[in-house]
């Protein structure tokens, strides 16, 4: 990479654009997994007036748990609601108001019932107010592609006066060609000194993408990308740039080795799904049958497509033991459901960092299931104590409140190894965590015994997989 490379900030919407899809835990997931790919900004939208207390807590909570990028909370000409943003997000290592206001004739008197001369005055006022609480104040100028450029210039050029330090240009119609936006960067860039130039495209015509990259050339500092549709996509950016950054002079900051596990688990959360998720990929794939005899190539290949990533090792160790059974017992294939178990006994085997001590569980028709957990975590005993729906569920949440993090369940099965009353249950757990899975296996006579070691089996694996990305 060129030292000397301009240096892209992304400020990611989806949070933004795509809230409705997410519940609020989802949100949190969200949040984490963008902090975790090193995104610059992400954009939380403005405080709702129906969920004003659950996005205030939201925002608070992001604000405790994100460092190094910057939070951005969209405000209008409201200072209540400036106010109200503010104390949600002011506790942020980076906290930015974006004031969002528009500049075209049609959105300025559509949305404020005021000619686009009236609006400088309501620019000023706004930043200015939002700039005096101590935030970092960002410019976001609405339907800029529909408004006069000598208008742009006059109002981004009262935005800079009042403070704010970033610009950005939103084609909120949908209807400029890529140059034509870069046209308008490259005007902004010459005659606004002091501040930084973003944009926000529009995929209206399928051009968010090429319109951001022409921006770019022109001197944007700032790109607005999504996970989901509507813009421009970060992952198609982070391709393109990978290829021609170098040409351009420009580079991104974000890890692009953890970037499409990522895009995977925001679009299964979100329901956008351009291709087919993983679970569909495992519901077609499950009547398929895999040869005992296939080769290396093969067994790799069916492991994806019920979605693990494996490692060479961890392929030669799959392959081998499916070949010991076809070997062993004659057949000449197995399902892919034998093929997970395979899976969980013999790849991705770590030294464990959790072991089970114990566990307590209280369960009947008239009580409420409960279990005590208490794991072993280097020597420190952890206990976590929950109610659930059924005995395995409070077991699971017991763990999870040790942990203090939920993981997806993504598959949970149990069997029978042997038969009469004191038959050996197998269970086999499949956790999803920032889009890849994690399978464990146990085996006990009570089969919440088994559950239990199954799930820890597979936590080790995921701590591993953490401790080590690091």
């Amino acid at each position: 990479m060129n030292a000397n490379a301009r240096r892209i900030k992304i400020s990611d919407a989806t949070i933004r654009l795509g809230a409705m899809g997410y519940t609020f835990k989802e949100k949190l997931e969200v949040l984490r997994m963008l902090g975790r790919i090193g995104v610059d900004i992400i954009e939380l939208g403005s405080i709702s007036e129906t969920e004003a207390k659950s996005d205030a807590l939201l925002y608070r909570t992001a604000s405790a748990i994100l460092e190094g990028c910057t939070l951005s909370v969209s405000v209008a000409a409201d200072k209540a609601g400036i106010d109200a943003a503010w104390a949600a997000i002011s506790g942020a290592t980076n906290p930015r108001l974006s004031v969002a206001l528009p500049v075209s004739t049609v959105q300025a008197e559509y949305v404020y019932h005021k000619k686009p001369e009236a609006m400088l005055p309501v620019i000023s006022d706004t930043v200015a107010y939002a700039k005096s609480l101590g935030a970092e104040v960002e410019f976001r100028a609405l339907d800029s592609t529909r408004c006069d450029l000598d208008y742009l210039i006059a109002a981004s050029e009262a935005a800079a006066a009042a403070g704010a330090s970033v610009i950005t240009v939103c084609d909120t119609a949908g209807e400029s060609l890529p140059h034509e936006i870069g046209a308008i960067v490259s005007a902004l860039r010459g005659a606004v000194a002091g501040v930084s130039i973003g944009i926000e495209c529009s995929d209206a015509m399928g051009l968010a993408n090429a319109a951001a990259l022409s921006a770019i050339s022109a001197g944007a500092d700032e790109v607005s990308t999504v996970f989901c549709r509507g813009g421009a996509s970060v992952c198609d950016l982070a391709a393109a740039i990978a290829i021609k950054g170098g040409a351009m002079g420009v580079s991104l900051g974000i890890d692009t080795t953890k970037l499409s596990s990522t895009a995977d688990r925001v679009s299964h959360l979100s329901g956008d799904r351009h291709g087919k998720s993983v679970k569909s990929v495992v519901s077609a794939y499950d009547d398929r049958e895999i040869p005992t005899d296939a080769d290396i190539i093969t067994v790799g290949e069916a492991a994806a497509a019920i979605g693990y990533s494996l490692t060479e090792d961890d392929r030669a160790r799959v392959y081998e033991s499916l070949h010991r059974l076809g070997e062993k017992t004659g057949r000449k294939s197995i399902t892919t459901r034998e093929l997970d178990a395979i899976i969980a006994a013999d790849a991705l085997q770590v030294s464990p960092t959790y072991r089970l001590v114990s566990y307590l569980i209280n369960s009947g028709n008239t009580i409420t299931a409960t279990a005590q957990i208490t794991l072993d975590k280097n020597g420190e005993l952890m206990t976590g104590l929950c109610a659930g729906d059924g005995p395995i569920d409070a077991a699971f949440r017991a763990i999870e409140q040790i942990l203090g993090y939920h993981y997806e369940l993504d598959d949970f099965r149990i069997s029978s190894v042997t038969e009469g009353k004191g038959a050996m249950g197998d269970a086999l757990i499949r956790l999803r965590y920032e889009g890849k899975l994690y399978s464990g296996r146990g085996l006990s006579t009570d089969i919440i015994g088994a559950s239990i070691r199954a799930y820890v089996s597979a936590l080790n694996k995921i701590v591993y997989d953490q401790n080590n990305s690091k």
